[in-house]
């Protein structure tokens, strides 16, 4: 059945978008709710109670909603109606002339068992769980489904207690009961109104570690992670993580848990990676799962980012939510901030903001340059799914990020604590945010609003004059908006630009802003107009400028920086992130210039310059392993993408192919010689030396691949077999897969053979399949659409094979023969009628394909334009089908 939900419709069966301008507030109130969930052998029974007042606003008629529902009555204080005569065809059922105070009651069934969209009330491997953001809890039971409406919940689960033991709510458990007949009841009470996209149940045999952590108050919080009793001992990571977490939003933020238990439910089949439900939290169990043998170091990194993000959303989120959809990077670009924080103060600070914006270049800058480009704060959507993007949670995290910046560390706590303070238990919007901070610090953010409602990167062009009898240094700085779907013309943004000087050797200087009295080695500019002048003073030499430090807000920077002077920064720069970008940047122009080479027919070549610096970063005695194994690394495939005019996905690849082997050939003997010194010797542990040593260890033997395939293959072999840890394993199999050498597939079959009964472990090994160019890609990945090991209703498989293969592998997915993509439209269109979000992130494939060489834009267009003309296409695919061919 397709969703009726989201979108209206109009008299003449047209879509309309839902519109920020058409926000009214809720006629009715809904202060209590009380839930009685029956689990049956064939379906659930769901009874509900809502007591409703008027909110007085205005005179309209209690709506709820309601998804794919059997329902068998409902009532009006006790007077039961007629569904029928109160239900539309768009999910909505309307009490026309309501009584400013009455309650609402309903039951309905429904079978969680055919729920294969994952949304609402679902199974997941005998599991009952929720799903229930942003529209999910209205496939359960009739309610006013809309963020602002708050609610107390008390709810009491009925199951089997042998199919069920155990039976978990939001909040406090209040009352246990056990019958006769093998049933036993519990209730839930939480405490604190929320609205029902903040709903969770969980129900199953289910085992549980424990613990228990005393707030800075001394209140004993009861802490449970719930999983498959197989999986419990792969649980202590997270445990750890969650304690880390709390002590941290205490200290970081003022922040304390407040319920008597904090619960965390792992289950194998879900859309996303986790879920902030008050109190009781839904995971993906990739976010869970960890021991040495069967995780990573990049997943034991990711559980504790996830679970440290999951439960900020305590606060930022929760007790604190947002008034409607459009302001959803209230809730998700404030907390992604935090946890960015988080890991930071856990880890290498300067690696983290790498990776940071590492994925805000892969995902969300391309984003910005495609049909889906949309404000941080969106103005309309047709499907609110399809607006969990890249600009909402990571470009919303910089927008936080930057009024922090300009504020300072001190004022914006404090603009922290007034927001949590005045908003505590209401639904709020992204202007009330920037309101406290203003309220606090008595700054004016009237022209920062515009990165929340402008879409687009902006480019920021600086030119540095120096005037030496003066000395005087003058930072000219421009910066303008591509127009965007909608929005042709953009007002200027309030950008902050931290900025620092260095000599030509190297050194640091000190220099004084003007209208400043104190000299420093670091400024911020604040860019407000198009165009503006910023005068440095006392600038004794020509200085070298390191701009847009720390990242400091997300824009494109061009620069007047010549090669000897990204030369200087990626060398010496005290700014970690800067110190990297600068390395990137004369890779990026290596890269360039070789795509120039080879698309003339001519052999590339790379430059004294550009390889003496890469020397000096391979010479780096810097303890932090993992700083130095990101400055080797090259700019991301689809980074160099933006970079271009138009996108030939086999130009970039064999130009950034050609750079990795000529670096590999060139530094073979160096690059073995420290692989050999740093390998880890003692027992695996998960420490920032451990993990940074075994990083660039993995990062050299991959670039020593291409200057002696044998002996590295041999080297592939021996970490595999010999290694105590799922790090040096898997990436000692990726090596050997991507080069195709002997050892691949002898490998690979040893690999399942050990592994194939963790099902997140076959994940990895149908990853690192799909992501070789050299194993026949698409040929495989059909072959393993049909392995025993692969469930096409499980996302986390899905993501694994299908995804990592069009995601990761550009020259096997970009064929011209248009294979690739015609695959890919077969997924989206089998996908799309049992899991619409999964079909959209597919489909969201081919968004950019008018900026693709032909023929590869024209065979994307044919593909969108066949799955467009299917019938009964849901609306989650249909809008990003329609915005990328408009």
């Amino acid at each position: 059945m397709p969703s009726t939900h989201h979108a209206a419709r109009s008299t003449d069966g047209a879509r309309r978008p839902v519109r920020l301008a058409d926000y009214r507030p809720p006629a009715f109130h809904a202060p209590a709710t009380t839930l009685e969930f029956i689990i049956e052998a064939r379906g659930v029974r769901i009874r509900s109670r809502i007591e409703v007042t008027r909110n007085g606003v205005h005179r309209d008629p209690f709506v709820l909603f309601g998804e794919e529902l059997d329902t068998q009555w409902i009532a009006v204080d006790g007077a039961r109606l007629e569904p029928s005569a109160h239900v539309s065809p768009d999910g909505r059922l309307t009490i026309r002339d309501a009584p400013d105070r009455f309650a609402f009651e309903a039951e309905c069934r429904i079978d969680p068992q055919t729920n294969t969209a994952l949304s609402g009330l679902y199974l997941s491997r005998g599991i009952f769980c929720t799903q229930c953001e942003p529209e999910g809890f209205r496939r359960m039971t009739w309610f006013p489904d809309r963020p602002d409406v708050l609610s107390g919940f008390t709810v009491t689960i009925d199951a089997d207690a042998e199919r069920c033991p155990v039976l978990l709510s939001n909040g406090n458990r209040i009352e246990y009961t056990r019958s006769r007949d093998g049933r036993h009841r519990a209730t839930w009470r939480d405490p604190w109104p929320k609205p029902s996209y903040l709903f969770a149940l969980v129900a199953g045999d289910l085992g549980c570690l424990r613990d228990e952590f005393v707030t800075r108050s001394g209140r004993r919080v009861a802490l449970e992670i719930h999983a498959e009793h197989h999986n419990v001992d792969q649980c202590d990571h997270a445990m750890a993580s969650l304690k880390k977490a709390m002590a941290w939003d205490e200290r970081a933020y003022g922040r304390e848990y407040d319920l008597d238990v904090f619960m965390i439910a792992a289950v194998d089949d879900f859309n996303m990676g986790a879920m902030e439900n008050k109190g009781l939290n839904v995971f993906n169990s990739k976010y869970i799962l960890a021991r040495r043998e069967t995780a990573t170091d990049a997943d034991y990194e990711h559980i504790e980012n996830v679970i440290g993000h999951e439960y900020f959303h305590n606060w930022s989120g929760n007790r604190v939510t947002c008034r409607d959809w459009f302001q959803l990077s209230l809730k998700e670009g404030f907390t992604v901030f935090r946890d960015q924080q988080f890991s930071a103060d856990s880890g290498s600070r300067g690696v983290k903001r790498i990776d940071d914006v590492n994925v805000l270049r892969v995902h969300q800058f391309p984003e910005d340059n495609g049909p889906m480009a949309h404000p941080v704060r969106p103005d309309s959507y047709f499907e609110i799914n399809n607006f969990y993007t890249a600009t909402v949670y990571q470009k919303g995290a910089e927008v936080v990020r930057m009024v922090r910046n300009l504020l300072g560390p001190e004022p914006f706590r404090r603009g922290c604590d007034h927001y949590f303070a005045t908003h505590d238990g209401e639904a709020v919007t992204t202007d009330d945010f920037l309101r406290a901070h203003e309220h606090a610090t008595d700054r004016d953010l009237g022209r920062f609003r515009n990165w929340y409602t402008q879409a687009g990167t902006p480019r920021v062009e600086t030119r540095v004059e120096y005037h030496e009898d003066a000395r005087r240094c003058d930072v000219h700085v421009r910066q303008s908006c591509p127009p965007t779907p909608g929005q042709d013309d953009k007002a200027p943004f309030h950008v902050p630009i931290a900025g620092a000087l260095f000599g030509g050797d190297g050194a640091p200087i000190e220099s004084r802003l003007d209208g400043e009295r104190d000299a420093a080695h670091e400024h911020v500019f604040e860019l407000t107009e198009r165009s503006q002048t910023f005068t440095l003073h006392d600038v004794g030499s020509r200085p070298v400028a390191s701009l847009l430090r720390g990242f400091s807000a997300p824009v494109r920077l061009d620069t007047d920086l010549s090669d000897d002077d990204l030369a200087v920064l990626a060398v010496h720069d005290d700014d970690p992130f800067n110190r990297w970008d600068a390395g990137q940047r004369l890779a990026m122009g290596q890269i360039l210039r070789a795509i120039e080479a080879l698309d003339a027919g001519r052999e590339p070549e790379f430059d004294d310059r550009y390889l003496a610096v890469f020397k000096a970063l391979l010479d780096n005695d810097d303890d932090d392993r993992a700083f130095q194994a990101r400055t080797l690394d090259l700019p991301a495939h689809d980074v160099v993408a933006e970079e271009v005019e138009t996108i030939d996905p086999h130009s970039i690849h064999r130009a950034r192919t050609a750079l990795a082997n000529a670096l590999g050939r060139t530094f073979l003997k160096p690059m073995r010689a420290l692989r050999e010194r740093l390998a880890v010797a003692e027992p695996y542990a998960f420490d920032g030396a451990q993990v940074g040593r075994r990083a660039l260890c993995n990062r050299l033997l991959r670039y020593m691949m291409a200057a002696d395939p044998e002996g590295v293959d041999a080297v592939c072999r021996a970490q595999f077999r010999e290694a105590d840890n799922m790090t040096d394993r898997i990436a000692a199999l990726d090596v050997a897969c991507a080069h195709g050498g002997r050892s691949a597939e002898p490998l690979l079959a040893e690999f399942f053979e050990t592994w194939k009964d963790y099902s997140l472990v076959v994940d990895k090994w149908f990853a690192v399949q799909v992501h070789s160019p050299a194993l026949g890609a698409l040929e495989r990945v059909e072959t393993l659409l049909g392995h025993p090991a692969y469930e096409s209703g499980n996302p986390n498989k899905v993501r694994a094979l299908v995804g990592e293969f069009v995601r990761a592998n550009p020259s096997r997915f970009h064929r011209a023969d248009a294979r690739g993509y015609e695959f890919l439209e077969r997924q989206v269109s089998q996908f799309d009628e049992r899991n619409p979000q999964i079909a959209a992130r597919l489909a969201s494939t081919f968004n950019q394909w008018r900026r693709y060489a032909e023929p590869y834009g024209r065979a994307m267009q044919r593909c969108l334009e066949r799955i467009h003309a299917k019938p009964r296409l849901s609306p989650d695919v249909r809008e990003i089908v329609e915005r990328a061919l408009a």
